[in-house]
């Protein structure tokens, strides 16, 4: 094991001896030069022997000084290059996003070109998943998180909230009656999809139609199962953009297909969904890139988000 005198009593030798001056030491070490002086003695005590001439001035080193200067000098620069070296390919590594699936593939993805061009030299690895990854495991950087309520003891920053409400391919309703009351979707196949967070109060069309009912009290029950059923949402995404039925579906996620015309919304009741948290770590070494991409991400969503949100 090593046996070395404090770090911060060789800290202040070093610059003692660069600066030739307690005082420009100090003010480098941010302390008084009265702590510099106290740490150099403390050295000279723990080496037995004095490493600068205090008389007269100016401040010179003593041959153990000398001897001892170019070793510590060396060191400290090394180690300061070292730091560089690993803060250089930290920077250069991909900053990692975590989504949930569908918001990765309908909203993130699309408009990944638009990083590119505003922010070329910070590459990004997108990780669409359901599951929520342990930020301080160091499985991402940052995280979009979709939640009722701010995750804690993270820094978040709410950039969204969604609602929910039925959409179908326009082609569904072309040549049919027009859909003038709620009762007049059961005349359509209807689409279901799995909540992975197990909400009983989530979005589905259970909930739509309770509250349709509360407003129709005439709407009948359903006395059907539902004509098709999947476990990913974006697979009961691309079954709506197909025309095969209508969705309970966020007006974030298949904002785009909404703004396009490829999806239209089939009956003007939503129902509210949840919040997009930008969440991240208190303290990251990568703060400026996390700092880029929230700055992005709000622009993005201040820029398209309000369109696709209009009913």
């Amino acid at each position: 094991m090593r046996k070395l005198p404090p770090l911060r009593a060789l800290l202040a030798f070093e610059a003692a001896a660069r600066h030739g001056s307690f005082k420009r030491a100090a003010g480098e070490l941010g302390v008084t030069p009265t702590a510099v002086s106290h740490q150099i003695r403390l050295l000279e005590e723990t080496c037995g022997c004095r490493l600068f001439q205090r008389r007269p001035r100016p401040l010179a080193l003593t041959a153990a000084g000398t001897r001892l200067f170019p070793a510590l000098r060396d060191g400290f620069d090394a180690f300061a290059q070292a730091i560089s070296a690993l803060s250089d390919v930290q920077a250069q590594a991909s900053l990692r996003v975590t989504s949930p699936n569908a918001f990765a593939s309908r909203w993130l993805v699309p408009r990944l070109p638009r990083w590119r061009e505003e922010n070329p030299g910070i590459p990004l690895e997108i990780i669409g998943t359901d599951h929520v990854l342990d930020l301080r495991a160091g499985a991402a950087d940052i995280a979009i998180r979709y939640a009722r309520q701010p995750p804690l003891d993270f820094v978040v920053q709410e950039f969204r909230r969604d609602s929910y409400c039925p959409v179908c391919s326009p082609r569904l309703l072309a040549g049919r009656p027009p859909v003038r009351r709620a009762a007049d979707l059961l005349d359509f196949p209807l689409i279901h999809y799995d909540w992975t967070n197990r909400d009983p109060e989530a979005p589905t069309w259970r909930q739509w139609l309770a509250v349709a009912r509360s407003i129709d009290p005439d709407l009948p029950a359903m006395e059907r199962p539902w004509d098709l059923s999947f476990r990913e949402e974006l697979h009961a995404i691309d079954a709506v953009v197909a025309g095969q039925g209508i969705a309970i579906c966020s007006d974030v996620v298949v904002g785009r297909d909404l703004e396009s015309g490829a999806l239209v919304r089939a009956h003007p009741l939503s129902l509210p969904g949840y919040g997009f948290y930008l969440t991240r770590l208190p303290q990251n070494p990568r703060a400026a890139l996390l700092d880029a991409f929230a700055t992005w991400i709000q622009t993005a969503f201040n820029s398209n988000g309000s369109a696709a949100a209009a009913p």
